[in-house]
């Protein structure tokens, strides 16, 4: 399918691997200019130049902190206008509710509901000013069912979630359409950090942590970046206008809920 997006240009946060890398070279599948981002620099630059040779498309890479302001105006700077952005930023640790204090929960929000909100703020105007636009966030899962030991990530995601409910209606009559993507366990750091958890509370072997969460997942698999990917670039296309501050859930089945 031609997805009608070939010649845009789109900021992907994150991107260096994970989830980011795999909307990162879905889009430029498609044809879309990037600009990527990521904290290490190596690892950016090593993505970056594998999109470039497979794809032959543009693409910038910052090596930034974006959940920080100075790594914000860094990367926006770079940027300049574009016509996508992917919003991306790694989860807060797991643990129990006693373990946090207000400082975790403001890291938390700074990452998962304030970052992305900032990016829209700072990149959308234009986006409206041109009559054509696409953002989609990359949240959780844990949005339409929490999850006990990611409390900071229950909290900071479906914050995000609640403004996103309201802006994407607000600026939809501007040709902007703004999504949530809700990945559930897929094939990526985080999966091997979260199974690590299991794996020392329960003092099993990280195979069988993995093996016990599979066993929970309909779909019976972790999922993979490339069909993540393909998802969010399905969102970003000229098809998805009608698709209008949705939360499209990529789980494999795993959030056992009707809506």
């Amino acid at each position: 399918m031609d997805l009608g997006i070939a010649g845009k240009r789109a900021l992907v946060c994150a991107s260096s691997k994970g989830l980011g890398r795999g909307c990162a070279e879905q889009l430029a599948a498609a044809g879309v200019n990037l600009v990527m981002n990521a904290r290490g620099s190596e690892a950016l630059e090593e993505a970056a130049q594998a999109i470039r040779d497979e794809y032959g498309v543009e693409v910038v890479a910052v090596a930034a902190d974006i959940t920080s302001e100075d790594g914000r105006s860094k990367v926006l700077d770079a940027a300049g206008d574009v016509d996508i952005l992917v919003t991306n930023a790694g989860g807060p640790p797991p643990g129990l509710w006693s373990d946090w204090g207000r400082e975790d929960f403001i890291a938390a929000l700074d990452a998962n509901m304030l970052t992305p909100i900032a990016l829209m703020t700072a990149l959308m105007p234009k986006m409206m000013d041109r009559g054509w636009g696409r953002v989609v966030n990359i949240t959780s899962q844990s949005v339409k069912a929490p999850i006990p030991a990611l409390g900071l990530s229950n909290a900071a995601r479906t914050g995000l979630t609640g403004y996103v409910a309201g802006t994407a209606r607000q600026v939809a009559p501007f040709g902007v359409n703004v999504n949530n993507m809700l990945p559930g366990i897929h094939a990526t750091d985080r999966a091997i950090q979260l199974d690590g958890g299991v794996s020392q509370k329960e003092g099993i072997s990280i195979e069988e942590a993995k093996t016990r969460r599979e066993a929970t997942i309909p779909a019976r698999r972790y999922g993979t970046r490339a069909e993540f990917g393909a998802m969010c670039a399905f969102l970003c296309s000229e098809h998805a206008g009608f698709i209008v501050g949705q939360n499209i859930l990529c789980d494999g089945g795993g959030t056992n809920a009707t809506i």
